[in-house]
């Protein structure tokens, strides 16, 4: 089962393994075999592949969204996000709410520490 491929081709595929999937998890990880482990692991990585595929997200269309992305993705809060790219609280609220425009300490920010690209932010500024 470690080397087999899981591609599920049919949304009733995909939604039968996501079934199998939330039964392997609610077991809780430790008392999970090894076996299980690996096939869950497989499942859960050709059900992410079908999302992919089939549910894709939109590309953002500004700098704005594209900043509460990269969040999302990091798990940050607001604050912790601010203390990451070195800003003040309230300022990265304003940005974000819209209420104040990104300035260049703001750009060279989400670029370096979001790892943004800066043709991206150039072209949405």
């Amino acid at each position: 089962m470690e080397n087999d491929k899981i591609i599920y081709q049919h949304e009733a595929d995909y939604n039968h393994a996501m079934k199998e999937i939330l039964t392997l998890m609610n077991k809780g990880e430790g008392n999970l075999s090894p076996v299980e482990v690996q096939k869950l692991r497989n499942m859960a990585e050709a059900a992410e592949a079908f999302e992919d595929t089939h549910y894709p997200l939109p590309m953002p269309k500004s700098i704005l969204e594209m900043v509460e992305l990269k969040r999302f993705q990091l798990k940050l809060t607001q604050a912790a996000l601010a203390d990451m790219l070195g800003l003040g609280k309230p300022k990265l609220s304003q940005i974000l709410s819209g209420k104040r425009e990104p300035d260049v300490s703001f750009l060279k920010a989400v670029y370096k520490k979001l790892d943004i690209d800066p043709g991206f932010l150039l072209d949405n500024a």
